[in-house]
């Protein structure tokens, strides 16, 4: 196979998923809030920083999304986390970089029953260092941990992601 087969090989593995540009963190957040397997769950998404450093979205536990004790699912507690240190790195590396989590995990301390509240930060420093590390074609894995905190400030839950970066051909 030639190297310009090659490439448009690759090209089409990475696919145009991995290189478009993302809405603004304004229309994100109104996009996300809206999408049917966290709007259904009851995830708002409540704050998308404008330099794309920070996400905070909130679930207010009802009875028709609590569980059978009364309080949040494991599951909707993660999905408060799951898409966004991707899409923070997305937004800071901009266009030319594949960026998804590979592993994932969540830690549950304490039943969520009200309104509970994830808290997601992506240093620019860290982006740096992922821009860096993946400069020459190399990969970058990262772990990033979010904490899931009730209204009463009680830590319901701390979700663990390692986030994948690779540069894409473009």
């Amino acid at each position: 196979m030639s190297a310009s087969a090659e490439r448009r090989s690759s090209d089409s593995i990475a696919g145009s998923r991995g290189t478009r540009e993302l809405p603004s963190p304004k229309v994100l957040r109104l996009i996300m809030s809206a999408y049917p397997p966290l709007l259904f769950a009851g995830v708002r998404v409540a704050h998308i920083a404008d330099d794309w450093t920070s996400v905070r979205a909130t679930h207010r536990v009802r009875p028709w999304n609590w569980n059978p004790n009364r309080s949040a699912f494991g599951g909707t507690l993660y999905s408060m986390t799951d898409p966004f240190f991707g899409i923070m790195a997305r937004g800071q590396l901009g266009r030319g970089y594949r960026v998804w989590t590979s592993a994932a995990s969540i830690e549950f301390i304490a039943p969520g029953r009200e309104m509970v509240t994830a808290t997601m930060s992506l240093p620019s420093d860290h982006v740096a260092a992922i821009r860096d590390a993946t400069s020459e074609g190399g990969k970058s894995i990262t772990a990033h941990t979010a904490e899931i905190v009730s209204d009463q400030g009680v830590l319901v839950a701390r979700a663990t992601q390692q986030l994948y970066v690779r540069r894409v051909n473009q």
